[in-house]
């Protein structure tokens, strides 16, 4: 046998090189923590050959939030065959990571029998945060295929109103009386096992009436001496009644900087708490509802169909329409003034335009503010004569830079003096209506993020318009 032959006889003998889910981490994500496409390509590859074991050994590579978001690159055919991969507490956590579209849809294809295992693996909040979205016939089955303690548990987050502080707490807590020393308080949080919370930041000092008087964070618990009771070590606690609306609570929390805080019922009595984590979520939830009502939009998601999104789109898009004949009326009355002098049409649209642009820039510091409760009835006054005098002067500035370039091309004093003049009036109309149609919608108890663009816009166009014409009506004609 030739040397060459025994070396070839070798490679053939060695063992196949493998990927190893550490490997397949790497290979998953990039530097950037999102999925590479060469995964994805993988995942599909195994799905398409029915090879389940190879589906498995992908998935369990990746943490849960990884999965979730996998499941949004991946068609319906595909996820069904994904899914099934899954154990119910791994499911569990990917199910609380979809986003919402897409979790409406798993979660109508899931077997009830195995949404319910999956609930069952969640903390309270995440599972009525699921049953909520499900249709009435499959949330039935659902609860009925449910151990008695968490169906009772779910169907009671239920019964408080959507985007409140009931909806949004975990019942699961850790409360102990205040006579109870650090030592047995560390002894019953080894022994309770299972039955505390999965998370949880601090232990809620009680009263016999079940009344929230103080907390002992972990972190203190941990650092004080056995012997001491919890009454010595305690803080004063942030009480969150159960009604109240999930903004005030993210409010609450910024405001104080909570890490958690006790939720309570009409009674005083504890009944759930709400963690940090739930406010980061509600923030985000939040804000991206007002920067898509900002511009009259709705969230499409990945697989939004068409008519569904051009339907979100159209009433606001209508309603401009509207709004933008009323002021396109403003320059059907000055025909006769834009025939004598054709330069008008040319300039007018650069009023009504700086002026939107300076409308929406006030507009969305305003909705922020209001939103963080940094404009208030207590400075709002203050805050209106702020931006007067800031839309005077950047009228000023803006007019003298107009001027100059009016002059530039068109060599007529008058006509530079005409539209400075609109720009001033225009800017300071556009920083008081982006103030004011805000704060009047919210004194009437509407969101101002919804409607606010579009009577802005109107208000400025309209007066764009109307003072540039206008003016050289009286002075250039």
């Amino acid at each position: 046998m030739t040397r060459d032959e025994a070396d070839l006889i070798d490679e053939l003998a060695a063992p196949a090189t493998i990927v190893v889910p550490e490997d397949l981490e790497d290979l998953a994500l990039g530097d950037d923590y999102a999925l590479n496409p060469d995964y994805v390509d993988m995942v599909i590859d195994a799905a398409d050959r029915g090879d389940d074991e190879r589906l498995r050994e992908l998935v369990s590579a990746l943490r849960s939030e990884d999965v979730a978001d996998l499941m949004g690159f991946l068609t319906a055919d595909y996820r069904e065959q994904v899914i099934p991969q899954l154990d119910p507490e791994t499911l569990a956590e990917v199910i609380s990571e979809l986003d919402t579209n897409l979790r409406e849809e798993i979660l109508e294809a899931l077997p009830s029998a195995t949404l319910a295992r999956a609930l069952e693996e969640m903390d309270s909040d995440d599972a009525v945060d699921v049953v909520e979205d499900l249709e009435d016939d499959k949330r039935e089955q659902v609860l009925a295929a449910l151990d008695q303690t968490d169906r009772a548990a779910i169907e009671t987050a239920l019964g408080y109103e959507d985007e409140t502080a009931g909806r949004l707490m975990q019942r699961e807590v850790l409360a102990a009386p205040s006579f109870w020393t650090v030592g047995q308080t560390i002894d019953h949080v080894q022994s309770a096992g299972d039955d505390l919370p999965e998370l949880f930041f601090d232990i809620y000092i009680v009263d016999p009436s079940y009344k929230p008087t103080g907390a002992v964070p972990v972190s203190r618990l941990l650092r004080a001496s056995r012997e001491s009771s919890l009454a010595e070590i305690m803080e004063p606690v942030t009480e969150i009644d159960v009604e109240m609306d999930q903004e005030e609570v993210a409010y609450i929390f910024d405001k104080y900087h909570l890490i958690s805080a006790p939720v309570t019922d009409a009674g005083g009595r504890l009944v759930g708490q709400i963690t940090v984590d739930d406010i980061v979520g509600v923030i985000q939830e939040e804000t991206e509802e007002d920067i898509l009502a900002l511009a009259g939009v709705s969230d499409a998601g990945r697989d939004a169909d068409v008519l569904g999104i051009a339907r979100s789109r159209l009433p606001w898009l209508v309603v401009n329409t509207l709004t933008a004949a009323l002021a396109a009326s403003v320059i059907g009355a000055f025909q006769a003034e834009i025939a004598k002098l054709v330069t008008l049409a040319i300039l007018m649209p650069i009023v009504a335009s700086l002026g939107g642009n300076a409308g929406t820039q006030t507009l969305a510091v305003a909705v922020r503010a209001l939103a963080s409760r940094e404009l208030t009835a207590a400075n709002s006054l203050r805050i209106v004569f702020r931006e007067m005098g800031v839309g005077v002067i950047n009228g000023l500035v803006l007019a003298t830079i107009m001027g100059a370039a009016v002059f530039v091309f068109f060599h007529d004093l008058m006509l530079c003096v005409t539209i400075g003049l609109a720009l001033i009036i225009n800017l300071f109309i556009a920083s008081l209506a982006g103030i004011l149609v805000p704060l009047a919608l919210d004194r009437l108890g509407r969101d101002p993020a919804v409607s606010s663009s579009v009577f802005v816009t109107f208000v400025t166009d309209f007066m764009g318009f109307l003072s540039f014409l206008g003016l050289a009506g009286l002075i250039l004609l």
